[in-house]
């Protein structure tokens, strides 16, 4: 225990003397005397349980103030907004954020604007359908003289769909020779409908369908069973994992030609997230994998892996020399960049942005100095923004640029001005200090205009599959799993690139299926960077 010096002397001589004392015989001490020396003694032992308690005390005091920040913090995670989106954070009435003081616009068509139309859906097919007045409408109710044809008609639209499930009874005609010529067939038939899956009597649509609905919009497949047995099909869903697993086969080629055109480029969005897979190995004996993306301009890459390290990164990047990961503040990519001389490491400005709204919410002792800084990475995202506006015209991209920069060295002084304080918060010091850790990786987007300022282009592309994650929680077997990063790799790559993913999938499957069930040996016409502007506008969103 520790006491100030002199207290901590004065107990331990009177604690001394008092024990000396005690210890004489009966007859040496008067009664008085040894009364007051045992209080003494007792004094000093109270005074050392005080202190002890007070010590106690303030501990909990610390602990409790920790506690009761992360239950707030929880508790907005939970019943709070769930975007950032133009949203101010508001704790108990006060508000953080110029947003707030704006009043909330309201969605939808906003009175005195003129509107776009009525959608005309140019490019779906029309079915011309004449609807004529019954023979008993067609004369006067009174004379019964028949009404006279007007030229032109009323005319209207309406835009329908129409989902039915319905089975194609193939018939080949046949033939046989009519001449003894040598070498003429017996019996000659059309040639048989391609199959993607040998022997399986589920043609191509339903295929598309279900690959569709479960990996692109993640809807669990005894959901998509159940909405197809409402018109009149039923699958067992045996039949469909058995298919999925033949399909995965199919896919091999393009999932490695988009690696390679992601490892091709220099900047990567990179983020992970947790994933199950509901299968034990004896290297992993937990649920909990990981769903890791990389994401570059041009290709979208996701991977299933056991572990959350550097060695997943690496495996994929390794073989990079030079380029930029947009990133949070995971240890995982520090350490690969630790080994890559010129790769360089963008931190995300959203995630400083969030360390100060959680220090509101938690520590309303703070809010005032979080809402302050929380301006100031608005003003610096604004100020970027009116740079990025201005790439093609030099000498206004310059003055905005030193408007930036000036921006910076500003929150880098107030920075250091507020490290430098000797009463700091320790909740405050920690944001800071974690701040200025990740300042250099925070300016990157500074000399690389090209450079988003957060990793928001991951975290969006990481919602699809925590939407599935959420709906059907994970996968059942390992490759099932990695099906499904493969799934998500090539949809978010194709919409990447603008391009209708069902339209998209129902040529390359009947591509496949015209091999016998096996991927196509030229690939090049369904990868989005090699095939033709034509074909690519032609399967357009």
């Amino acid at each position: 225990m520790k006491l100030g010096g002199r207290t901590q002397a004065f107990s331990h001589v009177a604690h001394t003397s008092a024990n000396a004392l005690l210890s004489l015989p009966p007859s040496c001490i008067g009664v008085p005397d040894r009364e007051n020396l045992e209080l003494r003694q007792q004094c000093g032992y109270w005074k050392a349980q005080h202190a002890r308690a007070v010590e106690r005390i303030t501990e909990l005091e610390k602990e409790k103030v920790e506690l009761s920040a992360r239950i707030s913090y929880l508790e907005g995670q939970l019943y709070g907004r769930k975007t950032e989106k133009n949203v101010a954070t508001e704790v108990k009435g006060e508000q953080i954020g110029t947003a707030a003081q704006q009043p909330k616009r309201a969605r939808g068509q906003q009175p005195g604007y003129v509107g776009h139309g009525r959608k005309s859906y140019p490019h779906l097919p029309v079915i011309e359908e004449v609807h004529d007045l019954k023979d008993s409408q067609k004369a006067c109710p009174r004379c019964g003289k028949p009404y006279l044809p007007f030229p032109g008609t009323e005319d209207s639209e309406l835009v329908e769909i129409e989902v039915k499930a319905y089975k194609r009874n193939i018939r080949r005609v046949r033939y046989r020779a009519g001449c003894s010529c040598k070498g003429t067939p017996g019996i000659i038939s059309a040639a048989a409908e391609d199959k993607l899956i040998p022997r399986s009597n589920l043609g191509l649509s339903i295929w598309e369908h279900l690959l569709v609905e479960k990996y692109l919009y993640q809807r669990p497949l005894n959901k998509c069973l159940e909405s197809l047995r409402t018109y009149g099909l039923d699958i067992p869903a045996g039949t469909v994992v058995g298919g999925f697993k033949r399909l995965a086969t199919l896919f091999d080629p393009l999932v490695e030609a988009i690696k390679e055109k992601n490892r091709s480029e220099t900047h990567w969005h990179c983020d992970e997230t947790r994933w199950a897979v509901f299968q034990l190995t004896e290297e992993k004996l937990s649920f909990r994998w990981y769903l890791w993306l990389f994401k570059s301009p041009s290709a979208v890459i996701f991977l299933l892996d056991p572990r959350r390290s550097a060695e997943v990164v690496s495996g994929h990047l390794g073989e990079i020399t030079e380029g930029i990961l947009s990133v949070d503040r995971y240890s995982a990519y520090k350490a690969f960049a630790k080994k890559k001389r010129h790769v360089l490491l963008a931190f995300c400005w959203t995630h400083v942005r969030r360390d100060f709204l959680k220090t509101a919410q938690g520590f309303p002792s703070l809010r005032a100095w979080a809402g302050e800084w929380v301006e100031l990475i608005g003003e610096v995202y604004h100020r970027n923004d009116l740079r990025s506006q201005t790439l093609e015209d030099r000498q206004k991209f310059q003055e905005q640029d030193r408007e930036l920069r000036k921006a910076l060295r500003g929150m880098k002084e107030r920075l250091r001005d507020e490290l430098s304080e000797q009463r700091v918060d320790a909740d405050r010091q920690k944001v800071l200090e974690s701040m200025n850790n990740h300042w250099k990786g925070l300016q990157v987007f500074v000399d690389h205009p090209e450079i988003p300022m957060d990793n928001n282009g991951a975290e969006r592309l990481l919602r699809s599959p925590a939407v599935g994650r959420k709906n059907y929680y994970g996968s059942g077997a390992i490759w099932s799993g990695q099906f499904a990063a493969m799934m998500f790799s090539i949809f978010q790559t194709i919409l990447l690139w603008g391009i209708n993913p069902r339209q998209w999938l129902h040529e390359y499957l009947k591509e496949c299926a015209r091999f016998g069930g096996t991927p196509p040996p030229d690939i090049s016409r369904y990868v989005p960077w090699q095939m033709s502007e034509r074909k690519r506008a032609k399967m357009s969103l």
